[in-house]
């Protein structure tokens, strides 16, 4: 009796007794879910963050975790439970989130400086380019007495050459025989004689300009082409070659114009042009072309080596 006595308090206050325990031992696992889930919600945060900022027009990329290896058991010790497999699982996502976040920002610190030196090397390459401005000159109202006024003396052989072609230049006879267009020409003709070239070119394109329907305008025309040849400026000459012989396909120097500009072309590296310009010069001129042109077209034949 007296242990059935003893045994039926003890059994009936066991429950009493146990319940302290279990929430005791229970109270930890729960404090330990709680900071798990603060840890997890705080990673997704960051996660969230570090993807915007890495892919701020794009689908994120599904990041690759890998699960922890589990600790070898060692035999008598208790197994890992659930609670203790997540945690470690959350400090593996947040050394691998660590990681990215300082490669970002390693990333974004090489990106910036390399934005800098291009902006650098950018503006360097604006400023060489920029043209220089010169402001025009102004004359001033008072002149600065001889004193304090600087001195920029021209190189005294510049200015001689200068001055001697000028002279030589107007030494250049102007015809004047009452026919205003043919005194043009002739004296265009004449400073192209004395092989002052610029001076010559200016003179004859005036004269076409000015006589552009009269019968010396073919003349004038031709000998501004030739003008430009023997200047070394081939471009100019073909322009002036072909515009003559389109403008004035009957006039005296239609068919040396066709003549020279297989040259201005050949000049140009432009042979098969050059053969087709002798091609048409020999259908349209050729009953009537001089020996000379005929010579100078079968050079030119020759040198841009056009087929028979």
């Amino acid at each position: 009796m007296r242990n059935a006595f003893l045994a039926g308090p003890l059994a009936l206050g066991a429950p009493v007794l146990l319940a302290p325990v279990l929430l005791a031992s229970a109270s930890p696992v729960a404090a330990q879910n709680v900071s798990v889930d603060v840890r997890v919600d705080r990673l997704e945060k960051e996660m969230r963050a570090v993807q915007r900022k890495v892919f701020p027009a794009g689908a994120p990329l599904e990041a690759e975790i890998t699960r922890p290896a589990a600790p070898a058991v060692v035999p008598g010790s208790p197994s890992s439970t659930p609670v203790a497999d997540l945690t470690a699982r959350v400090n593996a996502l947040e050394s691998q989130l660590a990681s990215i976040t300082g490669q970002v920002e390693e990333n974004g610190f090489k990106l910036k400086q390399l934005e800098e030196a291009f902006n650098r090397y950018k503006a360097e390459q604006e400023s060489r380019a920029a043209p220089v401005v010169v402001p025009p000159a102004t004359r001033p109202a008072d002149p600065a007495p001889a004193a304090t006024r600087p001195s920029t003396p021209k190189p005294a052989a510049a200015t001689g050459a200068s001055e001697d072609r000028k002279t030589a230049v107007a030494a250049i006879e102007r015809p004047s025989t009452g026919n205003e267009a043919d005194d043009a020409y002739t004296y265009g003709f004449r400073l192209w004689g004395a092989k002052f070239y610029p001076e010559a070119q200016t003179q004859l394109k005036s004269t076409v300009d000015k006589f552009g329907t009269s019968s010396v305008a073919s003349k004038a025309a031709n000998l501004l082409g030739r003008a430009y040849l023997d200047d070394g400026k081939p471009a100019l000459a073909s322009v002036a070659f072909y515009e003559n012989y389109q403008k004035r396909p009957k006039g005296d120097r239609a068919a040396d114009s066709l003549a020279y500009l297989g040259e201005a072309l050949i000049q140009l590296k432009k042979p098969a042009d050059a053969c087709k310009v002798y091609a048409e010069l020999e259908q349209v001129y050729g009953g009537s072309l001089s020996a000379s042109l005929r010579g100078m077209m079968d050079k030119g034949r020759a040198r841009a080596k056009c087929s028979a």
